[in-house]
């Protein structure tokens, strides 16, 4: 019965003037925080499991100019990490692979010896391969092998965790700055309706109705509006990410492909609409009350 007297209470205020515009304006900002908060979501995804990959990944590289001296010693470095401890695998990366790689930037190097390329050996650790770990492990193969260099991998890309850091906040300051955006949307919205309802208001007051009751209408109708908002805004943003992030997994790169969603981040986005929902009924109520002290 509540419930049925609230209904009837919002008849009061007709909705069409309460909101307007107002599920569209937040149907706009519920799918912009949605873009921004998925693409936060793929950035520490993905700086995540990169860091995990790389953080006990080693590369050794034997540079030596002679090509026959150059595989002998990579299978001598080989012989001493594989009886390290420390060593869960490793692999001589073959030569016609460095070859494929460096093809973009220097062009066919196939069977050309004028550019001497290093031997490389991927090394994984059983643990996490921090400077003294990539010390000693130096010094392991630099007492047989003076030409072998050992390089943590995580340390070539620190800049692009750095990146990836930035590009982090500033998607948590767009959704910061979206979430600000859409209160004060709803601010203006209700205390437009508050205004034009004002003689409204007087009479409901007259009649004993109290400052909760009141509310009450404005917060339903607007509740109503931005759920509607809500659902529409989700629908837009999920759809846009999905589309991108198909797009991206089209590249086929390893890198680009540990940035995918699994079913946690869904849901994490699922909330932002609930969220904001919630965050427009809340600022209304607000408006009202604070509206209804200053009338009185």
């Amino acid at each position: 019965m509540a419930w049925l007297a609230g209904i009837r209470r919002t008849r009061l205020v007709p909705q069409r003037r309460v909101a307007g515009p107002v599920s569209w304006v937040i149907a706009i900002m519920i799918a912009l925080t949605v873009i921004a908060a998925a693409g936060g979501l793929g950035l520490d995804r993905l700086a995540y499991r990169a860091s995990a990959e790389l953080s006990g990944a080693v590369t050794v590289q034997v540079i030596e100019a002679n090509a026959s001296l150059r595989q002998q010693q990579a299978q001598q470095v080989a012989r001493i990490l594989v009886e390290d401890p420390a060593v869960a695998s490793l692999r001589i990366v073959p030569r016609a692979e460095l070859d494929a790689m460096l093809e973009p930037w220097l062009g066919s190097v196939e069977g050309n010896e004028a550019v001497p390329i290093p031997a490389l050996i991927d090394v994984q650790l059983q643990r996490e391969a921090d400077q003294a770990e990539v010390a000693r492990l130096q010094a392991l193969v630099e007492g047989q092998v003076p030409t072998a260099r050992v390089d943590a991998q995580s340390t070539w890309l620190r800049p692009v965790y750095s990146a990836l850091s930035a590009l982090r906040y500033l998607a948590l300051g767009l959704v910061a700055l979206l979430a600000m955006t859409s209160i004060a949307a709803v601010w203006l919205a209700a205390r437009n309706a508050f205004t034009s309802h004002r003689e409204t208001v007087e009479i409901m007051h007259l009649l004993g109705s109290t400052d909760e009751q009141i509310a009450g209408i404005f917060q339903r109708n607007v509740g109503i509006d931005a759920a509607l908002g809500g659902v529409i805004g989700f629908a837009l943003g999920a759809a846009t990410v999905w589309m991108v992030g198909a797009q991206f997994a089209a590249l086929d790169s390893g890198m680009v492909a540990g940035g995918s969603f699994g079913p946690r981040e869904w849901i994490a986005l699922a909330v932002i609409p609930v969220a904001g929902v919630v965050l427009a009924i809340l600022t209304a109520r607000l408006t009202v009350l604070r509206a209804l002290r200053r009338m009185l």
